[in-house]
């Protein structure tokens, strides 16, 4: 139905009437999406069943992809290009008087994720389906995902995100399929043929009932799959019960990312998402490779499961209850299966956030708990075996402490891969945050540095600029990525730069035709547009961005002489629901734009804007029109960050500081194409160590820090009371966690050096290339074939 555009548009118009029941002169351009979709999915249905086929018959070993998140944005558009029939339906449609483009425009970016880590997932998904390795991923069915933000008078509003409202074209239910969950209730022990059997009785049973979408590589006939599970009322459940608030209890676990954990019912709430995940997933790989084996003796030669960061690590406990309770085996049989099965990989060098405390965890997971308290025990006697007399070590290594449980611990203990997403931060988790861990099992811990999938972020994103790479270099990039590199020797070439210009300022004007449409504001296409689009938190520092950018309306303001190059400042960024310090620096942000936007004396030269409900179809309109990408967490606590990537890949240059891949990605273009500064992650550690900071000094110092300061609670911003207080007593009563005003001055010299670099051409396009020409590393290809080798064990499937 693809193979030419007269065959489309025939079995296009044919479905239209079939699927829709109108004719094509009624229809919408929902419909247009709707029945566009199907016939992806016919299309490509005997590729998805093969591929099935092909992994069963070759009995190969396959991985599975646990994750509380896959942000996989729209994906009409990247399901036509990994086919290769873009051009064919975008010249079929155009016959009929349809955009493509507005047909990509009606789908709704699925509501399963929040930020990098679910972007992750997807890229991964991409990845692994390209290079035919036999990958899926297992999520959650998210009936309203995180939220749809709005902003009201520049403060934000959560509304519930309907992207089923109109369904999902992609997915595919099985109900046949389902998996029971038990949740509370208790445990029943009792002796059988010599041996303890654990029975879990009188729980509350939830159906987890499976819908799966198609991931389809980049010109490849693999179609792999992502498995999401929605929760359901079991077909069964205790009469006595009220029926009613049982429903809601059920349908509560697969209806929103992140619930609110303030308080106790939110905690355990996630901790049903956490397990419902876990427990479905296992259940549904489980009973596939029972059907091929017949048993689970050697689950671990033909299944790896990959937990993605501490919220899957229950997987652990529930893989050892299904050996135990169900199989029969030994504890050291079920545990050599368990940890030689699962891999986990570590997202963050904060503090371990994730415990949960066993007052809550006990009874709504009572056989679980007890699995957990065993390997506790046992682990804890093995350290000391190797550790005696250290109780202190002990204490600190143990799985359950203090009245919690841990579930990094758990997760490094019961998995037999521990790997970081940058090389900084594997050190920082191998000589700081798991140090003890690692003297423990050096063998586990390795270094998987992130990608993302440059037929996404570059083919898809940006179509000028891809066409402008293949007609400099062929198109042997597609597939191979890091031949981007054959880009470098056009780097000094005037005619490259030129085109790389034009190309630059052609997405710049889109994004401005968006930006006016979306907030009525006008930028200057030819200021320097610099972008800090990421999930709103204190250590992604949004705060120092917003406060120089005050420091540069007050000294336009103030002093005559003073000029800056036009400068546009994008911002895109979620803050929690719960998160209130991360919502006033959005207020903040607002604040600040009103004043600047509407001022006359320096609005030609500096504007500041806030794009709502930051979301992956915005970041590809985005990302190839920045041309300045700002990374400047504290240094050692990003654990990598992937935004820096896709900027790279389109040619923005990175304002940053040394943390997480921003270090590789210096090493890769040299630092001299990279815009630098502030604290490395060693002195920021050695300050959080022994400290010696003082915030108030730099606020006393420079002139610049105090005047901004101070303006968030003298008035300048009338309209907001005392809104801004705990900002303010974030930097100075609380002694600026995150250093803001330490790198406050090294921040302010580099957006003078991005200046004069801009106002050079020829210097400013030529470290643009070079960005591109080394982005090829970075892309999700490498990382998974790096994952597919050393970690999962599994080899391509033709």
């Amino acid at each position: 139905m693809f193979t030419d555009k007269e065959t489309f548009k025939q079995a296009f118009l044919i479905r239209l009437e079939t699927l829709c029941g109108k004719q094509f002169e009624e229809s919408t351009t929902r419909d247009h999406y709707y029945v566009l979709g199907h016939m992806v999915r016919e299309h490509i249905s005997r590729h998805w069943i093969a591929t099935n086929e092909r992994n069963r018959a070759q009995k190969r070993k396959q991985v599975y992809y646990l994750s509380i998140e896959f942000l996989l944005g729209r994906l009409l558009g990247s399901n036509l290009l990994n086919l290769g029939v873009r051009q064919v339906v975008e010249e079929g449609l155009r016959d009929l008087g349809i955009r493509l483009e507005d047909v990509e425009e009606s789908e709704a970016d699925a509501g399963l994720g929040n930020g990098g880590l679910g972007r992750l997932a997807a890229c991964f998904l991409d990845s692994l389906a390209t290079l035919n390795l036999p990958g899926h991923g297992h999520g959650i069915r998210y009936k309203h995902g995180l939220f749809d933000q709005k902003i009201v008078d520049g403060y934000q509003v959560e509304l519930p995100q309907q992207w089923l409202r109109h369904g999902n074209v992609w997915e595919i239910r099985k109900e046949e399929l389902a998996v029971e969950v038990n949740f509370w209730g208790k445990v029943e022990v009792y002796e059988q043929n010599g041996c303890l059997v654990f029975r879990h009785i009188d729980s509350k049973k939830v159906m987890a009932v499976p819908y799966d979408m198609p991931v389809i590589g980049y010109g490849t006939n693999t179609v792999n799959t992502l498995r999401l599970w929605n929760a359901e009322p079991a077909k069964t459940f205790p009469l006595h019960k009220d029926v009613m608030q049982y429903k809601r209890e059920t349908e509560a676990i697969s209806e929103f990312l992140y619930p609110d954990d303030a308080h106790d019912e939110g905690k355990i709430l996630r901790l049903k998402q956490q397990y419902f995940l876990v427990a479905a997933s296992l259940g549904s790989i489980v009973r596939a490779h029972r059907l091929q084996h017949g048993n689970l003796h050697q689950l671990h030669e033909y299944v790896a499961i990959h937990v993605n960061d501490t919220h899957p690590v229950l997987a652990i406990p529930e893989l050892m209850r299904i050996l135990l309770d169900e199989e029969g085996m030994s504890w050291e049989e079920a545990w050599h299966i368990t940890t030689h099965t699962i891999a986990y990989t570590n997202h963050t060098t904060l503090s371990e956030r994730l415990r949960m405390a066993i007052h809550l965890f006990q009874p709504l997971l009572p056989r679980i708990y007890m699995i957990v308290e065993e390997i506790n025990e046992r682990f804890c006697r093995e350290l000391w075996e190797r550790y005696p007399g250290d109780w202190g070590r002990i204490e600190q290594m143990a799985i359950i402490a203090h009245g919690v449980v841990k579930m990094a611990h758990l997760a490094i203990a019961g998995s037999h891969s521990v790997n970081g997403v940058a090389k900084l931060h594997t050190e920082i988790l191998k000589q700081r945050e798991m140090r003890l861990f690692y003297e423990w099992a050096p063998h586990k811990f390795n270094n998987k540095t992130n990608g993302v999938t440059h037929r996404r972020w570059l083919l898809k994103a940006n179509p000028e600029l891809s066409a402008l790479i293949t007609d400099t270099t062929g198109s042997r990039w597609i597939h191979e990525p890091e031949t981007l590199i054959e880009l470098k020797p056009h780097a000094s070439d005037p005619a490259f730069q030129q085109a790389l210009s034009a190309v630059k300022q052609q997405r710049k004007g889109k994004l401005a035709a968006r930006i006016y449409e979306k907030t009525g504001i006008r930028v200057d296409e030819s200021s320097i547009f610099d972008v800090q689009v990421k999930r709103l938190h204190a250590y992604k520092r949004q705060l120092l961005n917003v406060l120089h950018i005050m420091y540069l309306y007050n000294r336009l303001k103030e002093d005559p002489h003073f000029s800056i190059y036009p400068r546009t400042f994008i911002f895109g960024a979620k803050a929690s629901p719960g998160y209130y310090y991360a919502k006033r620096i959005i207020k903040l942000i607002h604040s600040v734009a009103d004043k600047v936007n509407n001022d006359k004396q320096t609005n030609e030269q500096l504007k500041v804007i806030f794009l709502e409900n930051y979301r992956v179809s915005l970041a590809e309109e985005i990302f190839p029109a920045a041309d300045v990408s700002e990374q400047i967490s504290t240094a050692s606590i990003e654990a990598s960050g992937t935004g820096n990537m896709k900027f790279m890949m389109n040619g923005a240059l990175t304002l940053g500081t040394l943390d997480g891949a921003n270090v590789e990605i210096a090493e890769a273009v040299g630092k001299e194409n990279m815009f630098l500064f502030g604290l490395t992650a060693e002195e920021v550690l050695n300050y959080y160590e022994h400290g010696g900071y003082r915030a108030h000094e730099y606020y006393h110092h420079d002139k610049r820090i105090k005047q901004v300061v101070d303006q968030l609670v003298n008035g300048f911003f009338p309209d907001v009371a005392d809104y801004f207080e705990p900002i303010y007593d974030s930097l100075l009563t609380q002694n600026d966690e995150y250093f803001v005003l330490r790198d406050f001055a090294a921040y302010t010299e580099a957006h003078e050096r991005v200046e004069a670099a801009y106002r050079d051409p020829a210097r400013w396009w030529y470290m643009s290339a070079v960005n591109i020409a080394h982005s090829g590393y970075f892309a999700s290809d490498r990382t998974i074939a790096e994952y597919a080798v050393d970690i999962w064990g599994i080899s391509p499937s033709m």
